[in-house]
């Protein structure tokens, strides 16, 4: 079996910011869009080099369209790396 050494604070040396969602009333999001995001997310946990989650932001946003309210989220994964994946231009 092959084991992963776990990745240090210390050894991260590239951080890839990965937004998920949006909180933009003008811009939504198609379904394939919100695929595209969770699709990326997944790759960089489970890619090689496998990244991990170090931090993230959470924008949310509340709107009143006519008599509706519509409440939309962002969540932005901060993804560490011990080096720049090379699939990543």
């Amino acid at each position: 079996m092959h084991y992963q050494k776990k990745i240090n604070l210390d050894d991260i040396r590239y951080v890839k910011l990965v937004p998920v969602g949006s909180a933009d009333p003008n811009r939504p999001l198609s379904e394939a869009g919100k695929q595209a995001q969770v699709d990326l997310l997944n790759q960089c946990l489970s890619g090689y080099p496998k990244g991990i989650i170090i931090g993230k932001d959470v924008t949310a946003g509340r709107y009143e369209i006519g008599s509706h309210l519509l409440s939309m989220e962002k969540v932005t994964y901060h993804i560490g790396f011990q080096r720049k994946p090379s699939w990543e231009t």
